[in-house]
């Protein structure tokens, strides 16, 4: 009966040892201590493996990733310093639709650009990325919310 209370004790420790922690303390993101100049140039190799781009195409690629980093960064380091202010306050449902579009608005122009640079094949595979990319983000969240995942 001891080993027993003994074996079981030590299997809760380790099942709750080996929970994930998502605790506050957490980072939001790795990428955001970056400059906005790293994470075009990481994003640019990354779709040079990926897409095979020649040097004129990483070139213009690199240019539209890092036009969309410094707008990411921006946005993160606004929102960062209203946080630590305590001004931040939701955004209303008119702002909410307002930020969407714009990113929207964003996303077309950047799949505009991606179609004048890549040939067929790569920016169909760039939109396969894309949207693989985004189906990653929401499962992220998911896990991040505690939901399934």
């Amino acid at each position: 009966m001891k080993r027993l209370a003994v074996v079981l004790v030590m299997l809760m420790s380790i099942g709750m040892v080996a929970q994930k922690n998502n605790g506050p303390g957490m980072r939001q993101g790795p990428q955001m201590d970056m400059t906005a100049e790293e994470m075009a140039t990481l994003r640019t190799k990354h779709m040079t493996l990926v897409l095979d781009l020649t040097q004129a195409q990483q070139d213009k690629v690199y240019v539209i990733n890092l036009e969309n980093a410094q707008f990411r960064k921006a946005k993160w380091d606004n929102i960062k310093a209203l946080k630590e202010s305590g001004e931040w306050k939701r955004p209303t449902s008119e702002e909410r639709f307002a930020m969407q579009n714009a990113r929207l608005d964003r996303q077309i122009a950047t799949q505009e650009k991606m179609k004048k640079v890549l040939d067929e094949k790569q920016y169909e595979t760039w939109k396969t990325m894309q949207e693989s990319r985004k189906a990653m983000q929401g499962k992220k969240k998911m896990q991040k919310r505690g939901r399934r995942g």
